[in-house]
C-alpha cells in the first residue's frame, strides 16, 4: 500500500508539472525534493484560495482542520478518507456533534475555551464530541481523520453557532473542488463522490507500467 501510494503521489506531481510545462524540474532535482516542493506550493495555494474567499466575504470559510483535509486530498487522493463522500460526511458529523455537545453541557452561549480556560463542562463537551464523531464515522463507514479536529473546534467554542455550519461546509466544498480539478489535471481519477477501489487498482497498474 505504501509503495502504491508513493507511485500515485508521484503521478500527481509529475502530471501537474507536465501540465504546467515544468517537467524539467523532475530531471534537475530528486523525486523527494520535487514532491516536497509541490506539497509546499500546492498546499499553500489551496488554503490561500479558501482564505481569500474568507477575506472577501468576512465569513469563517477557513478553519484549522481544513489544513489536515488538504494534506489528505492531495497526498493520498484515492484513499477512502480523501473521497468527497467521507470528507463531507466526516466534517458534517464533527460539526453537528460538536454543537450537540455544547447544548448538552450548557455551553452554547459560553465564550471560547481559549478565552476563559477549560472547566469540567468543557471537558465533557470535548470528550463527547470527539468520541461520538469517531463512533459515527465508523458506524456509517465514512472515516475522515480531520473531522475529529472539527468536532473539537466546535465543542471548544471556536465556531459555536449553528449558522456557522453551512459556512464551514462551504469551505470544505471549495477545497474538494480544488482537489477534483488538480487531481484530474494530473491524470488521477479522483472520485466525484465515493472512492472506487477499481479505479485505485487501475491507476496503480497504469502508473507502474508507465
Amino acid at each position: 500500500m505504501g509503495a502504491r501510494n508513493e507511485r500515485l503521489r508521484w503521478q500527481l506531481v509529475s502530471g501537474m508539472l507536465r501540465t504546467l510545462h515544468l517537467q524539467h524540474l523532475m530531471s534537475r532535482y530528486s523525486q523527494r525534493t520535487v514532491m516536497a516542493g509541490f506539497s509546499l506550493v500546492n498546499g499553500g495555494c489551496s488554503i490561500a484560495l479558501v482564505s481569500f474567499v474568507a477575506l472577501i466575504t468576512q465569513e469563517a470559510f477557513i478553519f484549522p482542520s481544513l489544513g489536515a483535509t488538504a494534506f489528505i486530498l492531495f497526498h493520498v487522493p484515492l484513499a477512502a478518507p480523501a473521497s468527497p463522500r467521507n470528507t463531507v460526511y466526516g466534517h458534517l458529523l464533527g460539526a453537528l456533534t460538536g454543537l450537540l455537545s455544547l447544548y448538552l453541557f450548557g455551553l452554547h452561549d459560553a465564550p471560547s475555551a481559549f478565552l476563559t480556560g477549560v472547566d469540567l463542562p468543557r471537558v465533557g463537551a470535548a470528550a463527547l464530541s470527539l468520541g461520538v464523531t469517531g463512533c459515527l464515522m465508523v458506524w456509517f463507514r465514512v472515516p475522515h481523520p480531520p473531522a475529529g479536529a472539527t468536532a473539537l473546534i466546535v465543542s471548544l467554542g471556536l465556531m459555536p453557532h449553528p449558522e456557522q455550519v453551512p459556512i464551514l461546509m462551504a469551505g470544505v466544498g471549495l477545497l474538494l473542488a480544488q482537489a477534483l480539478v488538480i487531481n484530474r489535471l494530473a491524470g488521477i481519477p479522483y472520485p466525484l463522490w465515493r472512492s472506487q477501489p477499481d479505479a485505485v487498482n487501475a491507476c496503480a497498474i497504469r502508473t507502474s507500467l508507465g
